[in-house]
């Protein structure tokens, strides 16, 4: 006859995962900070976003268009979304002492995660004096903006046709497209994080005025494949004609 033995297994050693901070985004949606064995979490209605074990391709976002600034003076960078701040710690990196880097992020509460939370992770960038944050959405500061950044960096959502929150679909619009544009200096450049190959992005793009290409990135820096893409525009450094509202087609009296 064989025994089974059933060890204990020690209270200690099963680490929880602990939701620290929620909030509800404005469609309604749940938004939760979870922590597990020292690492981070974004989930939105259970379903991850992204975590401190897999930043990679935020890195990458913020390398294809910055890293070619090195000490070139009074660079402005805008970027789309604060998130865990991978993308905004890199830019810092990136940039000069004198560069301007201007952070939109809708949702006050992941602002005030990342100081309190997260500050061991990137929180300590939201001091950086060339930091400079919005609780604002980025499309509305990009459609303010007239040539005014050298690099836009856009991690809102998981691409142009997979949408989290469905409002942001007028990113990708032809419209929302001239509109980065038109917020561009010439020849300033524009990244696009997206979970996997959009197709017809590329295209897209150039009938919108950009030279753009994609870039596989990974998850990990020991990931076996790429899991996303980074798509890379840049504008033409022609001047962008100002957005002039249609008028209304008048017939004969």
């Amino acid at each position: 006859m064989v025994q089974q033995c059933r060890f204990a297994v020690p209270a200690r050693i099963l680490k929880p995962f602990r939701i620290l901070a929620e909030t509800q985004t404005p469609d309604g949606s749940r938004l939760c900070l979870i922590e597990h064995d020292g690492e981070f979490f974004l989930k939105l209605n259970g379903r991850q976003l992204m975590s401190t074990t897999a930043t990679t391709s935020e890195i990458v976002l913020a390398d294809l268009p910055c890293r070619r600034f090195g000490v070139r003076p009074e660079v402005r960078v805008l970027i789309g979304g604060l998130g865990l701040g991978f993308s905004l710690k890199r830019v810092l990196d990136l940039v000069g002492r004198d560069a301007e880097v201007h952070v939109a992020e809708l949702l006050p509460e992941v602002v005030a995660w990342n100081r309190e939370f997260l500050r061991g992770v990137n929180g300590k960038c939201l001091d950086d004096r060339r930091v400079k944050v919005f609780t604002d959405d980025v499309f509305a500061m990009i459609r303010r903006a007239s040539s005014v950044y050298d690099a836009i960096l856009l991690d809102v959502d998981n691409g142009p046709t997979s949408f989290v929150q469905t409002g942001n679909a007028r990113i990708y619009s032809r419209r929302g497209l001239e509109a980065i544009g038109r917020a561009l200096k010439p020849g300033g450049k524009v990244a696009f994080w997206s979970a996997c190959e959009e197709r017809g992005f590329v295209e897209q793009l150039g009938r919108a005025g950009f030279r753009a290409t994609s870039v596989p990135a990974k998850s990990h820096t020991t990931a076996k494949r790429f899991a996303h893409v980074i798509y890379m525009a840049e504008r033409d450094a022609r001047p962008v004609q100002a957005e002039i509202p249609a008028r209304r087609a008048q017939g004969r009296r």
